[in-house]
């Protein structure tokens, strides 16, 4: 055997070796970027599924918040077989709203088909009342924002005794569901 031989022997067994070398790299590599593809969209679809299901925040853009009336999501469990309707009301203790602009709160419903109207209303120490309409009540969490001055027949905002939000029978389309309210608060 002479040099050449030895030479073309050993460049034979270093370039096996070497593309074996580099299959085994290359599928450790395809196996590692399949994995991290994988662990990216499982993290994606969690992060999707929790905006997806998670309430309005609290700190939005209608303004900053002066008075949380309610932080958890309330349900208006409506059945209007022997009922006409459902109310779902905050006892205001006589509190003053007079420094207060504006109500915000978040509505959504159960049933994507149902039609459903919400009113929302204020009651004040003298029995004044007055009321404003949510129509059509989507199937996602959606944002209000009412101002105080269409509240029309509530002349003092002194003494304030409750605020209510209520599912009439003639305001749905359906003779039962649920319509939940979330995040009720006051803003200036």
């Amino acid at each position: 055997m002479d040099k050449k031989d030895i030479y073309n022997h050993l460049a034979r067994i270093y370039l096996d070796a070497s593309s074996e070398t580099s299959k085994n790299s290359r599928k450790k590599f395809l196996s590692a970027n399949i994995l991290w593809v994988v662990a990216a969209a499982v993290f994606l679809s969690a992060l999707a599924l929790a905006n997806y299901f998670k309430p309005p925040k609290v700190n939005d853009a209608y303004g900053r918040i002066a008075l949380v009336l309610l932080d958890g999501a309330a349900k208006i469990n409506f059945n209007f077989n022997p009922a006409k309707k459902e109310i779902y009301a905050i006892d205001l203790n006589r509190l003053s709203l007079k420094r207060f602009s504006a109500l915000a709160f978040a509505l959504k419903k159960s049933n994507i088909r149902n039609n459903v109207s919400v009113r929302v209303e204020f009651t004040s120490a003298f029995r004044e009342t007055s009321e404003v309409y949510i129509k059509n009540v989507p199937y996602r969490w959606h944002d209000y924002r009412i101002e105080l001055s269409e509240f029309k027949n509530i002349s003092n905002w002194r003494d304030m005794r409750t605020l209510s939000f209520t599912v009439e029978e003639w305001n749905s389309k359906e003779n039962n569901g649920v319509v939940y309210v979330d995040n009720i608060r006051l803003l200036r």
